[in-house]
C-alpha cells in the first residue's frame, strides 16, 4: 500500500493530528517524529504543545479544530490524519458536549481530510463503543465510528478501541494514587466490581505507528495483514476489577488501601452529586460507562504486532514517585 518493498521501512510521512498534545497523544506524535514522520499537531492553546516542539519534524500550529476551513487548510499536503480528540466529561450534561467533541468532530475530520488530498485516517475511539451504548461517552464514540466507517474509499481508514490506558502521566491509575493519599487510603468506590484491561501508553502509540503503513520498525508486514478498514480493540495482558486497580494504584505508591464497594443505588446517588463538583471526578455518564465491562472480545494487539506490556509490572516504576 505505502509503494515499499517487504523489509523496507516506509517512507516519512507528513501527518495532522488532532488531540496531540494530550497523554495519549504526545505518546504517539513522539514516536512518530522518532521514526522520521512530518507532524503537524493541531491545538488551541500552543503551549500545551511545549513539549512537543523540540522535536525538529513537528510543528504546534494554533487552530480550532472544529471550524473546517481551518482544518481543509491544515490537512492540505498531508498524507495522513490522526484524530485523538476525547472527553471523559461533558460541561452539561444533556450529551450535546460528548456528540460535538466525538461525532461531529469525526465528522468534519473525515469530510476535510476528503476535501485536502489525504489519503489515509487513523482514529481513536474507545472499548465499548456504540450508538446504543449505556452513556453519552460511549454513544457519541459510536456514532463517531459510524462516520469513519462511510468515509469514501480514497480515505483508508483504521479504528483502534483501546480499553484504559496507563503510564506515567495517565489521569486513572495517578488519581486513584492521589485520592487514596488524600483519604489515607480509605475510597467508597462505584461499581468496584466492573472489569477493564489496561493498555500501555506507548504500546497504543506502537498501534498507530505500525498501523499507519502496515508496517513494523524493521520495516516487515504486519502479522496481520492490511489495516485498512479494520478496528481494533485494544488490551493488556491482565484483567482487572476496578477494586483491584485502585488497590493496585495504592499498593504500587506505597499506601495501604481500603476500598469500600458502594451498592448501586449508593453509587448513582454519589455520580449524581459529583456531577456538579468542578471538574467532575466522577460524574453519572462515568456511572453508566461502567455499567459495561472494559475488556477485549479479539485480541487486536497481535495482529499490529504488538505484545502489551504489564500493568501489574510497570504501576510501581512511576506511582511511587
Amino acid at each position: 500500500m505505502n509503494g515499499t518493498d517487504p523489509g523496507m521501512a516506509p517512507r516519512p510521512r507528513r501527518i495532522a493530528v488532532l488531540g496531540g498534545t494530550g497523554f495519549v497523544g504526545t505518546a504517539v506524535v513522539s514516536r512518530l517524529a522518532a521514526a522520521g514522520h512530518e507532524l503537524r499537531v493541531l491545538t488551541r492553546d500552543p503551549r500545551n504543545g511545549r513539549p512537543l516542539a523540540v522535536l525538529p519534524t513537528v510543528r504546534i500550529l494554533r487552530a480550532d479544530v472544529h471550524d473546517e476551513p481551518t482544518l481543509r487548510q491544515a490537512f492540505t499536503g498531508c498524507d495522513a490524519v490522526i484524530n485523538l480528540v476525547g472527553i471523559l466529561n461533558e460541561k452539561g450534561f444533556s450529551g450535546a458536549g460528548f456528540a460535538h467533541a466525538h461525532a461531529e468532530l469525526a465528522r468534519k475530520t473525515v469530510a476535510q481530510a476528503v476535501a485536502a488530498g489525504a489519503t489515509r485516517l487513523l482514529h481513536m475511539s474507545a472499548l465499548g463503543a456504540a450508538p446504543e451504548g449505556p452513556s453519552f461517552y460511549l454513544q457519541s464514540k459510536g456514532v463517531a465510528e459510524r462516520h469513519v466507517r462511510a468515509a469514501p474509499a480514497s480515505l483508508r481508514w483504521t479504528i483502534f478501541r483501546p480499553s484504559v490506558i496507563f503510564g506515567a502521566g495517565d489521569s486513572f491509575m495517578n488519581r486513584f494514587a492521589g485520592l487514596l493519599r488524600l483519604s489515607q487510603g480509605v475510597i467508597p468506590l462505584a461499581r468496584a466490581g466492573a472489569r477493564f484491561a489496561p493498555i500501555w501508553v506507548d504500546d497504543v502509540a506502537a498501534a498507530f505507528a505500525n498501523a499507519l503503513d502496515d508496517r513494523l520498525p524493521d520495516g516487515a508486514p504486519l502479522p496481520g495483514g492490511s489495516s485498512v478498514g479494520r478496528a481494533y480493540d485494544l488490551c493488556g495482558p491482565e484483567i482487572f476489577t476496578l477494586g483491584d486497580l485502585v488497590r493496585l494504584a495504592g499498593g504500587s505508591a506505597g499506601i495501604r488501601t481500603r476500598v469500600l464497594p458502594l451498592p448501586d443505588a449508593v453509587a448513582r446517588l454519589q455520580a449524581r452529586v459529583m456531577d456538579f463538583v468542578p471538574g467532575k471526578p466522577f460524574s453519572t455518564d462515568n456511572y453508566r460507562s461502567l455499567t459495561v465491562d472494559n475488556v477485549c472480545r479479539e485480541d487486536g494487539c497481535a495482529p499490529l504486532g504488538i505484545v502489551p506490556a504489564s500493568l501489574r509490572a510497570l504501576a510501581p516504576t512511576y506511582l511511587r514517585r
